[in-house]
Parts: C-alpha cells; sequence; structure tokens
C-alpha cells in the first residue's frame, strides 16, 4: 500500500471509529472507490462495534461495579488505539481480536 492510497482513505478511516453510524457512512463512501486502507479500518471498526454490546450484555449479568469499569477500559483502549493508528497512517490490527475481524470481514471492501 503507497502512500496515496494511505492519504485518499485516511479521512473514510477516520470516520469509522467516531459511532457505529461513522462506520455504515464510512462503508458506504468505500464502495466507491474500494480504498484497501479504509476497508481494513471498517472492519476493524465494525467488529468492535459489533462486539461492544453484545460483551457489554454478558459483563451487565455479573453486576459488579469492577467489571463494568474493566469491560469500558478494555474497549476504550481498543477503540484508541485503532483510531490513533488510523490517525497516523497505520494499518496494524488491533490486539487479541482485530485480526478475527479481518477475517470475518474478509468481504467488506473487496
Amino acid at each position: 500500500m503507497n502512500a496515496q492510497e494511505i492519504e485518499e482513505g485516511k479521512g473514510i478511516a477516520i470516520i469509522s471509529y467516531l459511532s457505529i453510524i461513522g462506520t455504515i457512512v464510512a462503508y458506504f463512501l468505500n464502495n466507491d472507490k474500494k480504498n484497501a486502507y479504509s476497508s481494513f479500518h471498517i472492519r476493524q471498526s465494525l467488529g468492535l462495534w459489533i462486539m461492544f454490546p453484545i460483551l457489554g450484555f454478558i459483563t451487565s449479568a455479573f453486576d459488579s461495579w469492577f467489571a463494568t469499569l474493566g469491560f469500558y477500559m478494555f474497549f476504550g483502549v481498543l477503540f484508541i488505539y485503532g483510531f490513533v493508528n488510523a490517525i497516523a497512517g497505520k494499518q496494524q490490527s488491533v490486539p487479541l481480536v482485530g485480526d478475527f475481524f479481518q477475517r470475518i470481514f474478509a468481504n467488506i471492501g473487496h
């Protein structure tokens, strides 16, 4: 991937981390040009936005302040990591789950 492709896709990649609606908007914006950099970050953010409520529901069953705090800290770090990488022009998967998201959402952006 060259620097021009990263610069062209950086805006869409950043939008994808802002909210689930941002991810949907970024997906449709990326449909025309199919930028590989944007597609990578759309897959990362989509996975995070889908996993957030699912694990949140599971965490809520514990009814523990510490479990809830750990849950929000975990996802906060993952979202910040992905967002900072999108801004910096890096194509690095988020820790622990990023490679999984790339596999299950492989058809997005191709």
